[in-house]
């Protein structure tokens, strides 16, 4: 469970990102906090890459895998489009929560199309975790 770790840590800094974000669309519009967002992990990213000397590896990449990491990235646009500006309109107490509820269709995408299993367990505390996103709406 070597990814453990990391998607810790990707739930700290996506916590984080919800207070940051809040406190930065507060005198800008959405939008434009978006592409400052992006601007500044467009600079991060490529930094680590090339420092880790990962960039050559572009040269070797399959069409196929391009396309998916530039379909993913349209829709990872999109969502901080719409993830900012619900910030902007609402609570990041109730917006982050909501925001979550990607991952039920995670599991069911990742079963439908990559042949991932999902058992009892997992389906109970997907559900779980749905109820608890919707009753922050109250």
């Amino acid at each position: 469970m070597a990814w453990l770790p990391y998607a810790l840590l990707s739930a700290v800094f996506a916590g984080a990102t919800a207070i940051l974000g809040k406190l930065g669309v507060a005198g800008v519009p959405s939008n434009l906090a978006t592409a400052v967002r992006t601007v500044v992990i467009l600079i991060f990213a490529w930094a680590i890459a090339v420092g880790r000397g990962e960039h050559r590896a572009l040269l070797n990449a399959e069409p196929r895998a391009l396309l998916f990491l530039v379909l993913s990235g349209l829709t990872t646009g999109l969502s901080w489009l719409a993830y900012f500006r619900a910030l902007q309109l609402g609570p990041a107490s109730r917006v982050a929560p909501i925001d979550k509820l990607s991952l039920p269709l995670t599991v069911f995408l990742a079963w439908l199309i990559l042949g991932e299993a999902v058992t009892a367990r997992s389906a109970l505390g997907v559900g779980l975790m749905v109820a608890g996103a919707l009753l922050t709406l109250r």
